[in-house]
């Protein structure tokens, strides 16, 4: 049996996934749905067809020898999208993981390379298989060699012989040049003979066989008019048979061996893991573990891990560290805050691996890591305090808020790798050490899930060591390390001591709105069914929108594949037009309050401290924005009485009298204000106006004193649409209006305030031109999408672009009044602390003795933390619980 030898079309085939599949992104922002299109062809094909030896071939520039005999040759067509130019030296990364030779020769098509290299592996005794969607590879077509078409998208495959070829179209493969040099090519823009169809050409070659010949025979063709266009286009049918030929003497050679797929296990799945095609991670499994696999386990060489239990070993090593002036750490921790405790930590040194164990104590459910001969774990402790304290040891580490948890002190240069992986990269949704090992191709070995915790955390740490020095050049290189340095770093102690200090719950209370709660919710229920007629599953979106639009016969406003939408969108529209809709949405707000909060917050509060100690998130959202978690204290309605109960619950704790709120007034307009210049904004806050009934008053050209509510309510909508991208769509949902007018608001509005038109260009068009952002500070915001040839994808891309810069600022100026004020409130000795952040407000609860001291506190560093071209300004409240302070 021959070898089978097959080559794929790589750049017809990423063209054709591209188009096959929806538009995807790895965690970068990196396009990938050409490439997991493409990967998943490629399994398939090597496992249903088994080669013995796999080439891609790929075109290389846009000119080849073609261009030389016919300028306009490929003339017509389109630019190829960004999106999928993107993901070209995707490909070629892919191909080297796998083990899978890629050729591209300048001057010459992809076709060329296939038509040469295939025909060399018949010669060299193999069975050749060309891959492509291309029907020009057709003409190469003779025994033992074949063509497996892509007919439907690239799943569907149909395998051209020879005669299939002839059945098909009635010629011989060799004859599709020739019919390709009558008919032309609209796709190549190879002109061809015109008034010459598929059918005459078809027609002619059957009685003639080659254009050659059917020149010679013009005198014979029926039809004046057909031999007319022949015979004034014959060096046309000549020049178009030339352009559609495969050239099959390329100078390239065809090496069995160097052919051969020669899978790299690690290389594959750092591949996969990096551009977060997970799915692929199960697919190639077979071909890792399989004998093509070259994998190595020990590709990194990672040195066996030194566990250390006793003093001694663990004072040698604190000297190695300091010895070395540098350590890579990751440690591990157990509990929850505010009960966080070390367990041990795993440590990169010079080249080696440790684990330095301490014991726990009063902490059952870990169970006891020592014998009685291990050492002591306060001592053990201390050591590793020492080390992580050392000044002049410079330290990478992952998670530094847990070491504050843990009562760690961090003194030196102090590189926190998650955070640094998330300021180069802010719209990932992870950054532990596996995933920075992957975007940043560094070779790693995954560890069974069961390995005990010296091996895992010391495998950490030492690939922690290995992206280091890459992220912190990218990092400098981007200029975001006095970002990190200046706030992000600083911030992480603040988060840690509001995460430590919790809020204080009123548990009696609570309980007493869930059970009230609980009767709101059921009479929403009883109304809800009396209106429907009877019962059915208000949760369900389904019978929802049968009692909505089938019985009741509301106007169906927007329909998804499994029937009626009844989102909040919807049924905010439909409001109006039934008093059970209005029921519904009670009914979820309701819900979802009880759900999140009294019953979700009443498991939440720790047993010792009666508060709940929230997880304030640093790496989760792209402008710098922090974000809360287990409870979410972010999210609860501000103006609405249903959040208001919910805030009463929050108290101050034992010790402390009110619950103090310091808010931004418009931080993001006074922003707006300071980055575009515009001089209504500058006027008006500089003179303490009403920056909306003062925008009102320049758009509709009248007097500040007649602006009215509904006036002022227009502007307001338009000043906090812009710095989140606004739309004509967008402002005429929010205002109630039609889009045409809308959009004159809008136009008015950047009329008016030239200022901010003036900024929003600029920022548009500096994005398009650096394919990022930036805020004030530094931070940074990639937008891959921006020059995307989809008008949906490039104009969310521009609406990032517009609003990242204003809310990233200022995030950035609330994180840095955050840490001023934290370091006044400890350096001044006051009981009084901080709790809570929630976007633009500071919750704190304070004493009355020290009431007036924090309030001027607050107000000189939050007010004065920057200075922009227009004053900041704070609203301090306060009360016996949240929702008074608020």
């Amino acid at each position: 049996m021959k070898k089978r030898f097959i080559i794929l079309d790589g750049s017809s085939l990423l063209y054709r996934a591209f188009y096959a599949l929806p538009l995807l992104e790895a965690a970068s922002g990196e396009f990938t749905n050409a490439i997991y299109g493409f990967s998943n062809m490629l399994v398939k094909l090597i496992t249903e067809w088994k080669p013995d030896t796999l080439v891609i071939a790929f075109d290389k520039g846009k000119k080849t020898f073609r261009n030389d005999l016919y300028n306009e040759y490929k003339g017509t067509r389109k630019p190829t999208p960004p999106e999928l130019l993107s993901q070209i030296p995707i490909l070629h990364e892919m191909a080297e993981a796998w083990g899978i030779s890629l050729i591209e020769m300048a001057g010459y098509e992809a076709d060329d390379i296939i038509g040469t290299l295939a025909n060399k592996a018949v010669d060299n005794g193999f069975e050749a298989f060309v891959v492509t969607g291309d029907r020009d590879a057709l003409q190469l077509v003779r025994d033992d060699l074949k063509v497996l078409y892509t007919k439907k998208g690239i799943s569907e495959l149909t395998v051209y012989d020879v005669d299939t070829f002839r059945q098909e179209y009635g010629l011989d493969p060799i004859q599709l040049i020739d019919m390709k040099g009558l008919m032309g090519d609209t796709s190549d823009n190879i002109p061809g003979v015109p008034g010459v169809g598929p059918k005459t050409a078809a027609k002619l070659l059957a009685a003639y066989g080659t254009v050659e010949e059917v020149l010679l025979h013009i005198e014979e063709i029926s039809g004046k008019k057909l031999q007319e266009n022949i015979r004034e286009n014959q060096q046309l049918a000549v020049l178009s048979k030339k352009l559609a030929t495969i050239c099959t003497d390329v100078p390239v050679e065809f090496d069995g061996d160097k052919f051969r797929i020669n899978v790299d296990g690690n290389r594959l799945t750092r591949f996969y893991t990096r551009y977060n095609i997970k799915s692929m991670l199960r697919a190639i499994q077979p071909f890792i573990s399989g004998k093509n696999s070259t994998q190595q386990s020990d590709e990194m060489n990672i040195p066996e891990c030194v566990v250390v239990s006793s003093l001694d070993k663990a004072r040698e090593v604190a000297e190695e560290c300091a010895k070395a002036g540098e350590l890579c750490a990751v440690a591990c921790f157990s509990g929850k805050v505010p009960h966080v405790r070390l367990k041990g930590i795993g440590l990169r040194v010079s080249g080696k691996r440790y684990y330095i164990e301490v014991g726990i104590d009063n902490e059952s459910d870990i169970g006891s890591l020592f014998s009685d001969s291990n050492a002591d774990a306060g001592a053990m402790l201390d050591i590793i305090r020492a080390v992580l304290a050392n000044p002049k040891t410079v330290k990478y580490i992952h998670g530094a808020k847990n070491y504050y948890h843990g009562d760690l002190e961090l003194s030196g240069d102090i590189y926190d790798m998650e955070l640094i992986g998330y300021l180069l990269n802010p719209v990932s949704s992870k950054y532990d050490v596996a995933e920075l090992a992957g975007v940043y191709d560094v070779p790693v070995t995954p560890l069974d899930k069961g390995a005990p915790d010296s091996e895992q955390y010391s495998w950490q740490a030492y690939v922690l060591g290995s992206v280091c020095t890459e992220m912190l050049d990218r990092a400098r290189e981007k200029n975001l390390l006095k970002l990190y340095g200046e706030l992000e770093l600083p911030l992480v102690e603040v988060l840690a001591s509001m995460e430590r200090n919790g809020i204080f719950v009123n548990r009696k209370n609570l309980q007493e709105q869930a059970v009230k709660v609980g009767g709101i919710i059921a009479k929403l229920e009883a109304d809800i069914y009396e209106g429907a007629g009877g019962k059915f599953n208000i949760n369900s979106p389904k019978q929802l929108g049968e009692i909505l639009f089938e019985k009741l016969g509301l106007p169906v406003i927007k329909k998804t594949k499994t029937g009626y939408s009844t989102n909040a969108e919807v049924l905010e529209q439909l409001k109006d037009e039934h008093p059970m809709v209005g029921l519904v949405l009670q009914y979820r707000l309701w819900t979802k309050l009880k759900s999140t909060y009294l019953d979700g917050i009443n498991q939440l509060i720790d047993g010792e401290t009666g508060r709940v100690h929230t997880t304030f998130n640093q790496t989760v959202t792209a402008t710098g924005r922090l974000s809360s978690s287990d409870p979410n204290l972010q999210n609860i309605p501000v103006r609405t009485e249903e959040g208001k109960k919910i805030r009463q619950l929050f108290e101050p704790g034992e010790g402390y009298d009110y619950i103090l709120s310091a808010d931004y007034s418009q931080i993001e307009l006074r922003v707006l204000a300071n980055m575009s210049e515009d001089s209504n904004f500058i006027r008006a806050f500089n003179n303490d106006e009403d920056i909306h009934a003062r925008t009102a008053a320049e758009v509709f050209g009248i007097s500040i004193e007649d602006v009215t509510p509904q006036l002022r309510r227009s502007a307001k909508a338009v000043n906090f649409g812009i710095v989140y991208g606004i739309s004509d769509y967008g402002l005429s949902q929010d205002l109630k209006i039609s889009r045409k007018e809308a959009a004159g608001y809008i136009e008015s509005y950047f009329e008016k305030c030239r200022g901010v038109k003036s900024f929003i260009d600029r920022t548009v068009e500096n994005a398009h031109s650096q394919g990022f952002v930036q805020t004030a500070f530094g931070r940074r915001r990639d937008l891959p999408a921006i020059n995307s040839s989809n008008y949906v994808q490039r104009m969310l891309a521009e609406r990032m672009a517009m609003n990242t810069p204003i809310q990233g600022t200022a995030a950035d100026i609330i994180k840095l009044a955050m840490i001023r004020a934290y370091n006044m409130l400890k350096k001044s000795g006051m009981k009084s602390r901080i709790l809570v952040q929630v976007h633009d407000e500071l919750v704190l609860e304070v004493t009355s003795d020290e009431l007036d001291k924090v309030k001027a506190l607050l107000k000189d560093t939050m007010e004065n933390v920057v200075s922009l071209k227009v004053p900041l300004s704070i609203d301090i409240n306060l009360g016996k619980n949240w929702a008074e302070a608020k």
